[in-house]
Formats: C-alpha cells, structure tokens, sequence
C-alpha cells in the first residue's frame, strides 16, 4: 500500500526552456558571493579571494516568461531592498570534483536572474559573524527569467551584462570579468557538493547594486539571453 502525505505536496519548481516547450525542474540554487572585482570593492573586498557559496530555497524563485512582467512584492523587515543582477548556469548532469577543463558539458543552458538582497539585514548579520540567510534567502528574492539551451545561447562567457531601474542604468559590465569564471566556479562547487541535474548557479553580480522601492520596474539582460523584467509590488 502507498504511503500517503499528511498534506498535499508542494509541485515542483520549474522555468521554462526557450524554444522547446519543456521545462527545467529545479534542485537546488547556489549562489557564488563577490565574483566581479568591482563589486567586491564596493563591498569594500579586493583581489582574487577564494570563492565562496550560500544559497537559496527553490520557492525563492519568481519564474518570469520570455516577453513577461514579473512582480516581485517588497519583502519584510528591510528598508533597503538592492537588487543584484546575475547570469544564472542551468546544470544539466551533475557530478563531484568535477575538473574546470569538464565543466562545461555540465551546463544544460542559462538564464538571467536577480539575487535580491535584504541588505540591511544582511550587513547586520555580517557584524554578528552570523549566517546571511535572512539577508539573501528569503521569499520571491530570485526572479529568473527562462533558460536558454547552451547550443542557443552564444558565447555568453564574452556577454554584456546589464540592469537598468526604471529605464536607467545601474549595472552594467561583461561576464568575461568574473573573478572566477564559469568553469572554475563549477570545479570548486562541486567539491562541496555533489551537484545534480536542476541546480541553479548564481555566478555573481557587477559593481552598481543598489536599492529599489515598491513601484520601481527593473530590466535585466544577458547578451543572447531573453531580458528578465520584474516590478516591486
């Protein structure tokens, strides 16, 4: 006989593949902190350091269509909301110590994302030598766009990278400037962990993060990739 749930199961999280009509179930979502040497001096952060991780719940993600407006509601707590944009790797077959010069026939494909950030919240767990997890994995604070497959998705290691607030910029620089590059992250990642079809890599965001308020409209885009565009509700 069948074991039953004491209650309903939650559905799967999953984006949508550009094209195929398909979709990507979500694992897990990794995110790599101060990967853009701009962004780490900004934070007040210099040189190459060794890559570091935390992460995010799958429900975190706010899945948006290709040509779609995403609303992301302001989240509880803070008074400063930054936004953070990010090309997002897509892992189609996991692995562990996965050797940079392999990683890539990992990557089912890529998306644009946002880690948005309690920054507040965050900081004030800094000081405490505390974990950032209120800071970073709270609720609808990973709007994604869809997945591109990688044979669709051109040489967005060279890409532009970009997002503009309410038709402004604020971000704005090259995935080529990854402090750790896409291969490298996926090496180290994976000697920590063993890495599975579904997961999610936030690879890390440019210099310019800064706050948003409700009402505010963010563009974000990857060369090759479908813009992602999302409203704080």
């Amino acid at each position: 006989m069948a074991s039953e749930y004491v209650f309903s199961a939650p559905p799967v999280v999953s984006i949508p593949v550009v094209g195929k009509g398909t979709r990507f179930p979500v694992h897990r979502i990794y995110c790599v902190g101060r990967n853009y040497e701009d962004h780490a001096k900004e934070m007040g952060f210099t040189g190459r350091e060794p890559p570091f991780f935390f992460m995010k719940p799958a429900d975190a993600l706010v899945v948006v269509d290709a040509g779609q407006t995403g609303t992301m509601a302001y989240p509880t707590l803070t008074k400063n909301l930054h936004h953070e944009i990010e090309l997002v790797v897509a892992i189609g077959t996991g692995g562990k110590n996965i050797a940079a010069a392999d990683a890539m026939k990992h990557i089912y494909g890529y998306a644009v994302g946002l880690d948005m950030t309690r920054r507040d919240l965050q900081n004030d767990m800094k000081k405490q030598g505390r974990p950032w997890d209120i800071g970073k994995a709270f609720e609808q604070s990973a709007p994604i766009g869809p997945i591109v497959p990688v044979a669709d998705a051109g040489d967005v290691e060279k890409a532009e990278i970009s997002l503009q607030v309410n038709g402004t910029d604020r971000q704005r620089s090259n995935v080529s400037k990854l402090i750790w590059n896409i291969a490298e992250t996926i090496e180290q990642l994976s000697a920590a962990w063993e890495l599975a079809p579904g997961d999610l890599i936030f690879s890390g965001t440019p210099e310019g993060v800064a706050a948003v308020v409700a009402g505010d409209t963010l563009v974000g885009a990857v060369a090759g990739l479908p813009t992602l565009t999302v409203k704080i509700a």
